[in-house]
C-alpha cells in the first residue's frame, strides 16, 4: 500500500491508541485456533458485572479476499467480505448483519500518495451515504468526514480535521459532532528503543462550554512487557500492564480509580488473548 496521508480515521489515531487502547474494566478472554485449511476461529467471552457476553468468529483468507463471519449470544450474524486491491490502492468492503435487513453496506477505500478516500453506501431504498477524504502527504494532511441521510435529506455527520507529523511527534485538530466538538491531540515519541511516548487530548464542547483534558504515557519495561498510564482533569486515573508471555498470547491487567471519590471501589479489568 502506498504511503500517503491515509484515511480520515487515521487523523489522531496514534494519540487515541495511546490514551484508550487496551484499557478495560471488564474481564475478557479471547482464544484463536486455526483449522488445517487455514480458517481462523476466534472465541471471545466478556464478563460485564453480572452479564456475560460471547461470540464466535471465523476468518478465511483466499488470495486477496477475506471473509469474516461472527455470531454472538444475541443470535446476530455479522458478515464482512473484504477484497484487497482489486486495483492498485483500492479496497472494497461489503458487510451486513442478520436479522437486520437494513444493515447491508458497501464501502470503497482508495489510498494514493497524496490522497485517501473512503465512501460507503447503505443497501436500502433510502440509504445513508458516507464520504470521507484526506489530501496531503505523510507530513501534513487535511480531511473531512460527511454522512447524508437520503430519507430525511439531512447531514447526520459533518466533521473536519488536520494533522501534522514529523519524525517524533504527531499533532492533530478535529471538529466533530457537526462542528460542535473541538478535539486537539498530541503524540510525542520520547524513546523509540523503549517505545516510550507521551500523549494528550483536549475536547471542548462549544454548546456546553465543557472541557476534558486527558494525558497519558507508555513505556516498554522489556521486549515483552509494557505499561501505560493516563489521567484526566476530572481526577480519573488509569493504568495497565501488558505482557506477551508467549508469541501472540497476551495478558493485560488494567485498573481505574476516581481520585475525587476515593471511597468508591476501583475498577479492575483483565484481558487474556491466546493464539497458537
Amino acid at each position: 500500500m502506498v504511503k500517503g496521508p491515509g484515511l480520515y480515521s487515521d487523523i489522531g489515531k496514534k494519540a487515541r491508541d495511546l490514551l484508550y487502547r487496551d484499557y478495560q474494566s471488564d474481564h475478557k478472554f479471547t482464544l484463536t485456533t486455526y483449522t488445517a485449511n487455514g480458517v481462523a476461529i476466534t472465541s471471545t467471552g466478556t464478563k460485564k458485572g453480572e452479564l456475560f457476553l460471547a461470540d464466535v468468529s471465523t476468518k478465511l483468507i483466499n488470495k486477496n479476499i477475506t471473509t469474516d463471519v461472527k455470531v454472538d449470544t444475541n443470535s446476530n450474524l455479522f458478515t464482512t467480505i473484504t477484497v484487497d486491491e482489486p486495483a492498485p490502492g483500492l479496497k472494497a468492503i461489503f458487510s451486513f448483519r442478520v436479522p437486520d435487513q437494513r444493515s447491508g453496506k458497501v464501502e470503497l477505500q482508495y489510498l494514493h500518495e497524496y490522497a485517501g478516500i473512503s465512501t460507503s453506501l447503505g443497501l436500502t431504498a433510502n440509504p445513508i451515504v458516507n464520504f470521507s477524504g484526506v489530501i496531503g502527504n505523510s507530513t501534513l494532511s487535511l480531511g473531512t468526514d460527511l454522512s447524508f441521510d437520503t430519507a430525511s435529506g439531512n447531514f447526520t455527520k459533518c466533521n473536519a480535521g488536520v494533522s501534522f507529523t514529523n519524525e517524533d511527534l504527531i499533532a492533530s485538530v478535529n471538529l466533530n459532532d457537526k462542528l460542535d466538538i473541538l478535539n486537539a491531540s498530541y503524540y510525542h515519541t520520547v524513546s523509540p528503543l523503549t517505545n516510550t511516548a507521551v500523549g494528550a487530548e483536549l475536547n471542548h464542547s462549544f454548546s456546553s462550554n465543557e472541557n476534558t483534558l486527558t494525558i497519558g504515557t507508555q513505556h516498554a519495561l522489556d521486549p515483552l512487557t509494557s505499561v501505560k498510564a493516563r489521567v484526566n482533569n476530572y481526577g480519573k486515573a488509569s493504568a495497565l500492564i501488558q505482557h506477551e508471555w508467549r508469541p501472540k498470547s497476551i495478558v493485560t491487567l488494567s485498573g481505574e480509580v476516581d481520585t475525587s471519590a476515593i471511597e468508591k471501589s476501583a475498577k479492575l479489568g483483565l484481558g487474556l488473548v491466546l493464539k497458537p
